[in-house]
């Protein structure tokens, strides 16, 4: 019969590796919805030519709509504003803005050169966080850093927030999108947001 002492060591063993184990399959998770979308990006850019910028909106949106979680984003983006808008004004909100997220990779990811995506390494920050460090390699330029901040939201990752070449684009918007709900109001916010879906669809 085998030692109590040699139980409790396996059972302890057992206990870590299936903690590392679980962590490890977390970033693989992570990741692999990052590498998802990126893979969606690269088959847009690569049938640029061929599509419109309606038929690259289509061909982006269900890649979008599964790797980021709008709604959080969109919260986060108007800040304690969020608490002032009516449930109605809430929802159209993220309607708005799911579009001009879609719309702006649509517009942005239109051609193909010869890019591609390296994934650099992958860091679990906290149980419900985890940060994607990634390339888009430029053959005949820089290649620009694209960091990826995700959360989980119920038993999936979801993108927040992307980092390029240091550069925040949650902290930008929420600059630019505050400003604008405190000198404006939520119908300019709106309305701004229209234009800009417009000039991505010319």
């Amino acid at each position: 019969m085998m030692p109590i002492r040699n139980v409790i060591m396996m059972f302890v063993l057992f206990c870590f590796t299936s903690v590392v184990i679980a962590e490890v399959d977390e970033t693989e998770v992570a990741s692999k919805v990052v590498t998802g979308f990126q893979a969606a990006l690269l088959n847009a850019m690569e049938q640029g030519d061929k599509l419109t910028f309606e038929q690259r909106f289509e061909l982006l949106k269900p890649a979008v709509l599964n790797s980021h979680d709008l709604t959080k984003i969109t919260r986060i983006v108007v800040s304690k504003e969020w608490k002032k808008l009516t449930i109605e004004q809430k929802k159209e909100l993220i309607r708005k803005f799911s579009t001009l997220s879609i719309a702006s990779y649509a517009h942005y990811f239109d051609s193909y050169s010869g890019q591609s995506f390296k994934v650099e390494s992958t860091k679990q920050l906290s149980p419900g966080q985890i940060y994607v460090h990634t390339f888009l390699v430029l053959p005949d330029d820089k290649d620009v850093s694209m960091d990826y901040l995700l959360k989980k939201k119920g038993d999936e990752w979801r993108i927040i927030n992307i980092i390029t070449n240091g550069v925040s684009d949650l902290a930008l918007k929420r600059s630019e999108y505050v400003a604008v709900l405190k000198k404006s109001g939520f119908d300019v916010l709106l309305a701004e947001l229209s234009v800009k879906i417009e000039k991505f669809s010319q």
